[in-house]
């Protein structure tokens, strides 16, 4: 039952709502549904449109790639890293956390719009740390259109296919959501071992 079930106690505001208390009575008004909470299902998370399977080792292309980058631990997608054209824009229109943001990553050859979610921004460098959510999280609410913007960065849990990442190359992997499904190539930067796996961050994202 619906009414059974507890929202995680975040307040991210990709469901919506500006906190989980807020999403819980809308839950029990009958007019939100718990899959709509990123942290309740599969929805936008493992099983989101474009997740790629682990048994899988080329992309739409026939292309190999090193690994495939997983969320983090809790969270809906890996954290994608980006550079607005006018990094101006983050302190002239106060984007902070919680902000529903759209645009097209240019210059890396994805022609897809993304709906994103706010995980922190910088007012000094302009970087934007975000979580890919979708267009259902926009709905009914603020969002601010950068057009287009710079991928700086991913980083998640690896998923190994071929090859284990190698700090400080650059290396083919594909991000879990892609809906592209086409491989990136980025530098290794970070390499942290948890108990989830391995944790890691590639920068200077192209598609080749």
């Amino acid at each position: 039952m619906e009414e059974e079930w507890t929202p995680p106690g975040r307040d991210c505001g990709a469901c919506g709502h500006g906190t989980c208390n807020e999403f819980l009575l809308a839950l029990k008004a009958g007019t939100r549904k718990k899959e709509e909470c990123p942290f309740s299902s599969q929805l936008f998370c493992q099983e989101r449109p474009g997740t790629k399977r682990s048994d899988e080792t080329v992309d739409i292309l026939g292309d190999s790639y090193d690994f495939i980058l997983h969320p983090l631990p809790g969270e809906c997608s890996a954290r994608k890293i980006l550079l607005p054209f006018r990094p101006d824009l983050v302190e002239r229109w106060d984007i902070h956390t919680g902000d529903i943001i759209t645009g097209r990553p240019m210059g890396s050859g994805c022609p897809v719009q993304h709906v994103l979610r706010v995980l922190s921004a910088s007012k000094v460098s302009g970087v934007i740390i975000t979580h890919v959510v979708g267009p259902l999280f926009s709905r009914g609410r603020e969002v601010k259109d950068l057009q287009a913007y710079h991928i700086i960065g991913f980083e998640g849990i690896a998923d190994v296919i071929n090859h284990s990442p190698v700090f400080g190359r650059r290396m083919r992997f594909l991000p879990a959501y892609c809906m592209m499904n086409l491989t990136h190539t980025g530098v290794v930067n970070l390499l942290l071992t948890r108990r989830e796996g391995l944790q890691v961050k590639v920068e200077d994202i192209r598609i080749l």
